[in-house]
């Protein structure tokens, strides 16, 4: 697929990560996308149903299963805003996904190209292709989400930190 489309469907993924930003979540969004049509949507639920498997792709790849009436999907593209993790990588493979498309990268927990490059090891029974597109906005949304969650740790330090201790709050 050109650049182009790939960029028309890192932006349906980006409206998916706006979702889980609305709600709190880590804002990642995924769509799976099958003969030019998007046949899964995706964001990240683990915080809100307490899953740790539920990142934007897992449920983004299930919804597609669902939708298509098979767990295979052959050559499917998943379009996503930050790198996949191992976990996705894996569920990636499995689930016979042709390439991915990413908008950031994930420098803590990539499995494509900041920490590991599963995609690249000759090792796995099933090759993926894979392209990296910058995408300031789902950069963005990921450091305007951590810089929120950041500032109300420090916050609540700051509200429980040694003047208080010390019983100087009343």
């Amino acid at each position: 697929m050109s650049e182009k489309v790939d960029i028309r469907f890192l932006r349906e993924a980006y409206q998916e990560a706006l979702k889980a930003y609305r709600i709190d979540e880590v804002p990642v969004g995924a769509v799976v996308v099958m003969d030019g049509r998007i046949v899964g949507r995706g964001y990240n639920r683990r915080i809100k149903e307490n899953d740790a498997t539920l990142h934007a792709e897992i449920v983004a790849i299930q919804d597609a299963c669902r939708n298509i009436k098979n767990w295979r999907l052959d050559g499917a593209v998943l379009y996503v805003t930050n790198e996949p993790c191992l976990m996705c990588a894996g569920a990636v493979m499995h689930s016979r996904i042709k390439k991915v498309v990413f908008g950031s990268l994930n420098e803590k927990m990539g499995a494509v190209l900041s920490n590991f490059c599963v995609f690249d090891d000759n090792n796995t029974p099933y090759k993926v292709e894979y392209r990296y597109i910058e995408d300031r906005d789902s950069s963005q949304i990921l450091k305007d989400y951590f810089s929120v969650k950041r500032g109300r740790e420090d916050n609540e330090k700051n509200l429980t930190g040694s003047f208080y201790n010390r019983g100087g709050g009343r």
